[in-house]
């Protein structure tokens, strides 16, 4: 897994931004970006979201909870994963169990065609 550093360098770099361009966005000095980027500092939770946005990624890619740097970026699934979350136990345990299968037989289709 990669650290937050690379994650924030593989980012700014894939967008084209300077360290300095990103430091701007952030109202702070190249010096700070180049030490989050050796992992030499860690930001604070804010920065980490001002940073996500700048970078057009997540928080959770960021921060290691996922290796998509694109997750969730879709509005429409995130409409649809909030959507989930605010169904009660049981129904989000029903939603997910058909979810699975229709995602399992998806993977078994595409396994068999190839």
């Amino acid at each position: 897994m990669s650290s937050f550093g690379k994650k924030l360098a593989e980012c700014r770099k894939t967008k084209g931004l300077t360290q300095q361009e990103v430091a701007k966005q952030l109202n702070t000095v190249h010096t700070v970006v180049g030490r989050y980027e050796r992992d030499e500092m860690k930001p604070t939770i804010d920065v980490i979201r001002k940073l996500s946005r700048i970078l057009g990624t997540t928080v959770g890619y960021l921060l290691g909870e996922t290796e998509d740097a694109d997750i969730f970026r879709d509005p429409d699934m995130l409409k649809r994963m909030n959507d989930i979350n605010g169904l009660s136990d049981e129904e989000r345990k029903c939603v997910l169990f058909a979810l699975d299968a229709m995602l399992r037989d998806a993977k078994a289709r595409r396994t068999y065609s190839s």
